[in-house]
């Protein structure tokens, strides 16, 4: 048994890894349990490596024996330099080290409890700042008045600007009851903002009955008790009654492989799912788990914006592709890559990415999202309260059209 299917068994929820309870990563990533083979727990170096690391042992030697100030030298915080120097040159966003504090504080993300703030975050592509996506409803960031497009500029007086994500979410994270200062820059303006952390539980899925006979469910995250919670929602729901269902995958980052494919196979009775792809002509097609089907073909609506992303697009891309439901909403986030996590001898651990994902007619969507069929915008006002892509969800069950 691989570590990411120990942790699916022994956590609870990834962002919700949307929301975290202090700050997320967008687009986190979508677990696999493909296993990366023997070396995950190898710490010998192979033989070919070693006139390779010639070099990396010489300036090691050279420091411990020569370095003015070497009787302070920290050995952990060489080797995790080490560490991420080999890490960086990889040049993937989604591929990370993690050292000690950081490890267990991005793990927790799966707990669905969480000690933090309540903002979620992304990197700018084009500028490499940090930026809140959104906060969490009646979390410590929307008491304090953060919103959604605020840049971080300094975290407890620390240059914000040369943070890489897990930087910035371990040092926004906190106990329960200490306090976070943060700067802002929204637009023109810098803002600064004293912040007390608290603990909260994230609401994976949240249900209920709309007009005319249609179910509405809302996924946050697929973490490992994500199938268990919507097939829970829709047996409240009475769903083999129903004239139709929205699911709604708008703002949810993604999660475990197994948990979108558990919940494809709510409503998908036989195909494939996804298709991994490990480079080399490696494929894997992973197909539906029939036990999970509910039985019934209702009408089914999914809505997706510009931050669903992984396992959301997966289940959108899978749903898509067999004609199983009509995509409503914006093109989403873009992010097709399946990253396996790893626990190292430190204590910190490694997040690397593995394969690729294609849906089941062979598309990559990475860097492209997955195009509804279709495409309503809602309004960027954030004082209004209407929902036009919720709107467009039940006028298309209603009447199999969008006007």
């Amino acid at each position: 048994m691989n570590w990411i299917r120990a942790a699916q068994e022994r956590l609870r929820p990834f962002q919700t890894q949307f929301v975290i309870v202090a700050v997320f990563v967008m687009g986190f990533a979508l677990g696999s349990q493909y296993s990366v083979g023997s070396a995950q727990g190898d710490t010998t170096p192979p033989p070919e490596s070693q006139q390779a690391f010639e070099p990396f042992w010489q300036v090691y030697n050279l420091i411990q024996h020569s370095y003015l100030n070497r009787d302070t030298l920290d050995q952990t915080q060489l080797v995790d330099g080490a560490i991420r120097g080999m890490i960086e040159t990889l040049d993937d966003p989604f591929t990370g080290y993690m050292d000690t504090e950081q490890y267990p504080t991005m793990r927790d993300d799966l707990s669905g409890e969480f000690e933090g703030i309540g903002a979620v975050v992304e990197t700018i592509a084009d500028t490499g700042e940090i930026q809140i996506t959104s906060v969490l409803e009646g979390s410590p960031a929307e008491a304090a008045g953060l919103q959604s497009g605020d840049i971080f500029v300094t975290v407890d007086g620390e240059d914000a600007t040369t943070f890489s994500q897990f930087d910035l979410v371990t040092k926004v994270r906190g106990p329960e009851g200490t306090t976070v200062n943060l700067t802002m820059r929204r637009g023109e303006d810098l803002l600064d903002f004293s912040i007390i952390r608290s603990r909260m539980t994230i609401e994976t899925v949240v249900s209920k009955a709309l007009d005319n006979q249609i179910g509405y469910v809302k996924l946050r995250e697929f973490n490992s008790m994500a199938y268990d919670q919507v097939k829970t929602a829709l047996d409240e729901l009475d769903v083999n009654h129903l004239d139709g269902l929205i699911l709604d995958l708008r703002g949810n980052p993604g999660g475990f492989l197994t948990s979108a494919i558990d919940i494809a196979s709510l409503f998908l009775k036989t195909g494939n799912v996804v298709i991994e792809d490990f480079g080399g002509g490696n494929q894997d097609h992973l197909d539906v788990n029939p036990e999970r089907y509910i039985g019934v073909s209702l009408p089914l609506v999914v809505l997706v914006d510009k931050d669903s992303a992984s396992a959301s697009e997966l289940v959108a891309g899978a749903l898509q592709d067999q004609d199983r439901a009509e995509i409503i909403g914006t093109t989403t986030f873009g992010k097709g890559t399946v990253q396996t996590w790893m626990g190292l001898v430190n204590g910190g651990g490694v997040r690397l990415t593995i394969a690729r994902w294609l849906t089941p007619n062979g598309n990559w969507i990475h860097k492209q999202g997955i195009t509804p069929d279709i495409v309503v915008e809602n309004s960027t006002d954030p004082a209004s309260e209407s929902d036009a892509q919720l709107e467009a969800a039940i006028q298309f069950l209603q009447n199999g059209s969008v006007r």
